[in-house]
């Protein structure tokens, strides 16, 4: 041991050793300071969105023209809730069929006008949204966004009413691809209330190969700082999410970009968000210029983006907690259902929402042919507002009226 005590008697000894306590104390507080900021040890119960801090700061000309205006449509209403604001929208005969709509992961309701407005003219009695974290809704902050949210949030919207909605056979529900998964599993939980079912493109069944190990690794393990992962998922929500919207493909800069992110041969998260918004880039008879109201909906996209600071968290967490995949048993409990009371519609160009998968896996978890009025409609994902007339057609179809 005298060897190695010698070590620190000198003056040089004193000064290596400074040196490393002074590295080891700079290390840790790096590390400290670097966990702070990238793993946030707290979050705020609810994250306001635009209705609180952005529209007060406009005046009434800058108000007018936002894309998606707070009373979009007809009968807006601010519902106050334990876990935020939640916008809603309720219009029609109030003694009309009364229908619930939910819509998809990264936009608002607005997306649902081409089915919603045309059934509120025609006599139906219509409910939208806005989801957590969308459009004018708060967002929780401190809160799984799973099923057990979801459901929640649909009994507080239907409870806002003046009118009664829940009792039995007390609606009619349509949810379009993230709102078709959580559609499904509000009626499996409360099948009385359900009269019918229709789900557009919807999320629940997905098959985790569709989706990517590389996306669900990142997005559920952690291995990738909160802070960090949200930086790089609005960033990439920022560039054009859909071949739908963009009928073009990323910039080479922008790939090239990705792949340094994450290796030339593996699939990025970024994709896999890609994924999970809206369908990927794909040639083909489904590219097709973008219409004038695909165009806005990516503007709306990214407004949201600039103007909603909980968009992010709850887009991330609905990725890691939302029924999108795995929902096999909610499913099965739906077989249950009077046969004719349940819908699909697919999008026949559809890359997130494959058809023929759906076939395979979700038709027979819901009872088969028989227990089912399943249709393709023309367009791919997003085709309920890219071809809503058809969608409504079968519509009508399904609860036997006249279009």
């Amino acid at each position: 041991m005298e060897p190695v005590s010698k070590c620190f008697d000198g003056p040089a000894a004193s000064g290596s050793t400074s040196v490393i306590v002074t590295t080891v104390l700079a290390t840790i507080t790096l590390l400290s300071f670097t966990r702070y900021a990238l793993w946030p040890s707290s979050k705020p119960k609810v994250i306001p969105g635009p209705l609180a801090t952005y529209l007060p700061r406009l005046s009434q000309d800058e108000l007018k023209k936002v894309t998606y205006h707070p009373d979009y449509y007809p009968g807006a209403r601010n519902v106050a809730t334990p876990y935020g604001n939640i916008r809603v929208y309720e219009f029609g005969p109030e003694d009309g069929r009364k229908v619930l709509f939910i819509h998809g992961i990264s936009t608002t309701c607005m997306t649902l006008q081409d089915i919603a407005r045309p059934l509120a003219e025609k006599g139906c009695r219509v409910m939208l949204f806005d989801l957590f974290g969308r459009g004018y809704t708060d967002a929780p902050g401190d809160l799984e966004y799973d099923t057990r949210l979801w459901v929640t949030q649909i009994l507080l919207v239907l409870a806002s009413s003046k009118l009664p909605w829940t009792g039995d056979k007390g609606l009619h529900v349509v949810g379009y691809s993230l709102g078709g998964g959580i559609a499904a599993n509000f009626a499996a939980t409360f099948p009385h209330m359900v009269e019918t079912l229709i789900l557009l493109a919807p999320a629940g069944v997905i098959r985790p190969e569709n989706i990517g190990r590389a996306s669900r690794l990142i997005f559920t393990s952690g291995i990738i700082p909160e802070r960090l992962l949200g930086l790089l998922t609005k960033w990439r929500l920022k560039q054009p999410i859909d071949k739908a919207v963009s009928k073009k493909r990323k910039p080479s800069a922008v790939r090239a970009l990705e792949k340094s992110l994450v290796g030339e041969d593996k699939e990025s998260f970024i994709d896999a968000a890609e994924q999970e918004a809206v369908d990927p880039n794909e040639e083909g008879p489904a590219a097709l210029e973008a219409t004038p109201f695909e165009r806005t909906v990516e503007s709306v996209v990214h407004w949201t983006l600039d103007h909603h600071e909980g968009f992010v968290p709850a887009f991330m967490s609905t990725i890691r907690f939302a029924p999108l995949m795995d929902q096999h048993s909610y499913w099965r409990q739906l077989a249950r259902r009077k046969p004719g009371t349940t819908a699909v519609l697919l999008g026949r160009h559809d890359q997130l929402i494959q058809k023929d998968d759906y076939v395979e896996d979700a038709l027979p978890l819901l009872g088969g042919e028989d227990n089912v009025f399943w249709r393709v409609v023309p367009g791919a994902h997003n085709f309920p507002f890219t071809n809503g007339p058809e969608a409504l057609e079968c519509i009508y179809e399904f609860w036997g009226m006249e279009g």
